[in-house]
């Protein structure tokens, strides 16, 4: 456990922060959050996950925080991430890149359309990520 949490507690490399924050948004412009949110759908696809366990460990490897599932009802889930540069303000950093990951690995799971909407909290220092399905329209996997 005391690897685990210098693991989860280490600095962002500054290489990066520079192309997250800096480089994808001024090539994508007002666009950002939406092929962000795409992009992380395919990662999703490419490294799939087989339990919502798994999730969090992902985000850790990946080095985008610290992700963990603070609510889950038959129709949404909440998740909180903790980043090592929290974000001062709001428009500090776009995480549709995550939500979009996020979503699509739930969508494989529960084999239900899913969204995801991520929002700051700069009092928290936090990113929280709202999912919901809909049980009506089912994906085939």
């Amino acid at each position: 456990m005391a690897d685990e949490q210098i693991q989860t507690n280490r600095p962002t490399p500054f290489g990066y922060e520079l192309i997250r924050d800096h480089v994808i948004p001024s090539i994508l412009g007002k666009h950002e959050g939406d092929i962000l949110y795409w992009a992380g759908k395919e990662i999703a696809r490419k490294f799939p996950v087989f339990t919502t366990e798994e999730i969090p460990t992902f985000f850790t490897e990946a080095g985008w925080g610290t992700l963990s599932l603070e609510k889950m009802t038959k129709k949404e889930a909440i998740y909180q991430l903790f980043v090592a540069a929290p974000p001062v303000n709001k428009d500090d950093r776009n995480y549709q890149l995550e939500a979009g990951f996020i979503a699509e690995q739930h969508q494989k799971l529960n084999g239900y359309l899913t969204e995801c909407y991520a929002s700051v909290n700069p009092k928290q220092q936090t990113i929280q990520f709202q999912l919901a399905w809909d049980m009506k329209e089912t994906i085939d996997s």
